[in-house]
Parts: structure tokens; sequence; C-alpha cells
């Protein structure tokens, strides 16, 4: 799979730079777009638990930060003809406006070797593109969101990935995806590098490959299945089931999802035989939300993921994950929309998570997690998409160290063509 993709970017990679004498399409369908975000973090450590005296002493009692992130976005259209080739660019820039040597590692920017949060951090990508119908191929930077693997963006800037993506829709209904990925960035670094298991650091990496398929069985009904493979490290299936139902004036979501996680070639990370069953139900009535949801895991190791990565569970929402090895967590959430009242773009929500039973080399452990989250876009008018978001977690862990973080995020995107 992966010798294919490779090959058919290479060629829409060459081409991409061609047929400009043809290309009123490229041009008028392009778009540029410009993000900016500010961001607060603070993060204080409520405890010491887990950690030796000696570490306990000379370890950070908070993390407090403040940067300014430009992020811009240009995305062509395709020339015209039977095939049509493009080509995006994304460009990233954090700039550094407080921190301390005592106060970084926050996930902003990349911390220096003497302890200090870099004063700017600047990558960029391109990625060059094809088309035939409805079926894409991209090669280059990517921003991969399928239940496999989803780039972390909750931060200052977006975690990239290096590689091949195609993305078909010829069918009605269905969406496949096939992906070769070979190099990641994290968050908060300028340096890429191979893909590895997250808590490996024995140096090794490997290339990531996986494909999937989306099926729209009706309005309500929509079924997932993505298989794929970290090489030398895990392999890992999901199957997801999603159903709206109708009820009593609003509408009942139910979300069920399954993995199957086991270690492959040399098992860098060690035995990894790991299934991971979870299931939520949201109730959508006049503004408000409320959902419900239980998680369980079973077999040796926790569940494997791409090393700063987001997890797609329905617990990898604030600060904790609640993917230990045989762990089974609950969760309650409730939020509200202001649209309902006349205030459009104001939003509120908060949740409740707590895990217990996991083995993380200690037995029986137990966490929690309580996330409250206050947000404002404004809908129209001069500053329209303009956002402003306050968020406040606590976490609690008898296996890791509480914390208290409370974060402010400014957005605006600008449309410059």
């Amino acid at each position: 799979m992966s010798r294919l993709l490779k090959r058919g970017a290479g060629c829409a990679a060459l081409c991409a730079c061609v047929p400009f004498a043809d290309a009123a399409g490229f041009f008028e369908d392009s778009k540029l777009k410009l993000q900016l975000r500010n961001v607060y973090f603070n993060e204080n450590f409520r405890d010491e638990q887990g950690l030796s005296a000696r570490a306990a002493a000379t370890a950070k009692s908070e993390r407090t930060e403040w940067a300014q992130g430009f992020l811009l976005d240009y995305r062509s259209g395709f020339t015209q003809g039977t095939v049509g080739f493009g080509l995006d660019a994304l460009g990233l820039l954090g700039l550094r406006l407080d921190s301390g040597r005592g106060r970084s590692g926050t996930g902003l920017l990349p911390v220096q070797g003497d302890g200090r949060a870099a004063e700017e951090a600047s990558s960029y990508g391109a990625t060059a593109k094809a088309r035939l119908g409805k079926t894409v191929v991209k090669h280059g930077t990517l921003l991969p969101r399928t239940p496999l693997l989803v780039y972390n963006d909750a931060r200052l800037l977006p975690q990239t990935y290096q590689g091949t993506q195609l993305i078909s829709d010829d069918i009605a209904g269905l969406t496949l995806t096939l992906a070769h990925l070979d190099r990641f960035k994290l968050r908060d670094s300028t340096d890429r590098n191979g893909l590895f298991a997250d808590g490996y650091n024995g140096g090794q990496s490997g290339d990531f490959s996986y494909a999937g398929a989306d099926y729209q069985v009706s309005k309500t009904l929509r079924l997932t299945y993505f298989h794929g493979a970290l090489n030398d490290f895990y392999r890992q299936d999901f199957a997801g089931i999603q159903h709206d139902l109708p009820l009593v004036g609003g509408v009942l979501t139910s979300d069920l999802r399954y993995f199957r996680s086991r270690d492959t070639g040399a098992a860098y990370s060690g035995k990894i035989d790991n299934d991971m069953l979870s299931g939520q139900l949201t109730y959508t009535h006049s503004g408000h939300t409320i959902g419900a949801g239980l998680q369980r895991l079973r077999g040796d190791a926790a569940l494997p993921y791409i090393s700063g990565a987001t997890v797609y569970s329905f617990s990898n929402v604030g600060i904790g994950k609640f993917i230990e090895e045989d762990e089974r967590s609950w969760l309650v959430s409730y939020a509200y929309d202001f649209k309902a009242v006349g205030l459009p773009g104001l939003t509120f929500m908060t949740r409740y998570i707590s895990g217990d039973n996991g083995r993380s080399d200690t037995e029986g452990l137990h966490e929690w997690e309580r996330d409250v989250e206050l947000a404002y876009v404004v809908p129209k008018g001069a500053l329209k998409g303009f956002g402003a978001k306050l968020r406040n977690y606590v976490y609690r862990s008898d296996f890791a160290r509480g914390r208290d973080s409370n974060r402010l995020y400014l957005t605006y995107d600008l449309a410059l063509w």
C-alpha cells in the first residue's frame, strides 16, 4: 500500500508545478487564511505522588506561559482536466510573550537546553495534491484525523506529519482512506523525527500505515473501520458505530468504539495485547446536551498510540487519558448552547471522568478529572469569527502528580482571499 502511494504522490508532486498555462481552477479556487492564536497557560502541581524524594525536591510546582501564534494556511484549487493538480502550504510561527526557566514546559513552545522556552519557533510545510473524480491524493505535510491517529492541536501550534494520504468519496456514502506516514513534528518542536509509540524512549522509530472506511448507511447511522500498524511497535484495528435517534423533540446519539491492539515485529514497546471498548450516550434538546459514557480496557499494556497524538477516546479531553492497563472508567457531561436563549456564539461545558482498577506500576490505580469550559465566538459584524475560550481542569491520581490547570485561548481567523 505505502509503495503505491509513494509512487502516485511522486507523480503528483512533479506535475503540480507544471500546468500553469491551464491553471484557472488552480488560482480561482485557492484560499489563504491567517489564524491568530493567543494562549495563556497556567498549571499548578498539587502533590508529588509517584515521585522519589529526590525528584520531588527539584520538581516544578507550576508551569506558566503566554504566547502568540500565527498559522498561515494556503490551499490551491486544482488545475483543469481529467486529473487536477494543486499545492497547499502551511506556515507556523510562535512567539514567547511571557515565560521563565522554572515555568516552561507547557507545550506552547520548545524548551531550550537552559530550561527556558524559545523566544520564537517557526516551521513550514508544503503538500502536493492530485484529484481524479472525487479521489484526492496528498503528499507532504499532513494533519491526519482518523480513529487511529488524530493530530494534536490543543496548544499554540498543531502537530504535523509527513507522508502520503489518499481519500476517496467516489462511492456515495462511502469514504475510503489510505495513508503512509514516516515523520512527524510535535506541537512544541520544530524538529521532524521518526514515529514511535507514546512512552517509548529507546531511540527506534517506524513508519505508520493505515487504511479505513466510513460508511454513512443512512442519515442517522454511520459505520467505521480502520486497520493500521506502526512498524516494529504495534498493529491496531478500530470499529465504530454512531447512531442518532430522534426522541421527544431532541436527539439521542449513541457512539460505540472498539480498539484491538497487538505488538508487531521487534515489539520495541514490549508486549501489547490490549482491547478497549467504550460507549457514550448524549441527548440534545433545546440547547442542552447531557452525556454519559463507560470505557473498559483488558489485556497486557495500555492502549498504544503515536507519541504526542490525541487519542480517539471520550476520556482524552483534558489532562488525563484514562487508558491504562485494565483500566475501567466512566464519565458524565453537560453542555449548553446559549443560542437557544438568543445568545448565539456563547457555549458552556462541564464533565467529570473517573477511572480505576488499572495497572501502571501499581495495582488498583485511581484517577479522576473535572473540566469546565466557557467559550464565545462573535457570530457577526466586524469581529465575526473572533473567539475566546476559558478552560479549567482539575486532575488527581494516585500514580501521577495532581494538577490544576487554567487556560485562556483568544483566536481570530482572517480570510485573506
